[in-house]
């Protein structure tokens, strides 16, 4: 059973979620759920995933050690883009990392946590299609349990703040 959304009930506040991956376009989204956050006195959460790869043969140490090494780098990525929507919202925006296959984590702390009022993703330019999380989302978006913002990739800061 889905979990209601309680971001704007008393004692709540929403969120808007932002996958960051390391494609040159989650600025954008970034940028975007941040400028919306500060219009309406929201809040940024931030989701890093580690995609998992099968570590089972593996020697435990050499993977407990990988696994460590991606936390790390996990948390410097999630460090330089807090300092970015932080500049813009003057609050430093909440931040997730999970382990597993990105839909799937995505999915799971949307249902974990009540407040998340929308998704924001952008859209990749060029010829390749919008990217592996919109195409792939998109395909399920009528069945999506929050709502989702796809941000083009190609809008500046200018563009979106006259949009946010």
């Amino acid at each position: 059973m889905k979990k209601k959304r309680r971001s704007y009930e008393a004692g709540h506040s929403p969120k808007f979620l932002v996958v960051i991956d390391d494609s040159p376009e989650c600025d954008r989204a970034l940028y975007f759920a941040s400028r919306r956050a500060l219009r309406i006195g929201a809040t940024v959460l931030m989701l890093r995933v580690i995609e998992t790869h099968d570590h089972g043969q593996q020697w435990l140490g050499v993977a407990d050690i990988m696994r460590a090494e991606a936390h790390e780098e996990a948390n410097a990525v999630l460090d330089r883009h807090a300092t970015r929507a932080a500049s813009i919202t003057g609050i430093t925006p909440q931040r997730v990392i999970r382990e597993g296959e990105k839909t799937q984590e995505l999915l799971a702390l949307i249902e974990d946590d009540e407040d998340i009022a929308i998704l924001v993703l952008a859209a990749a330019i060029g010829n390749e299609g919008p990217g592996p999380l919109v195409s792939g989302l998109s395909k399920t978006a009528g069945e999506f349990p929050i709502p989702i913002a796809i941000v083009p990739g190609h809008l500046s800061d200018e563009d979106l703040d006259t949009m946010s």
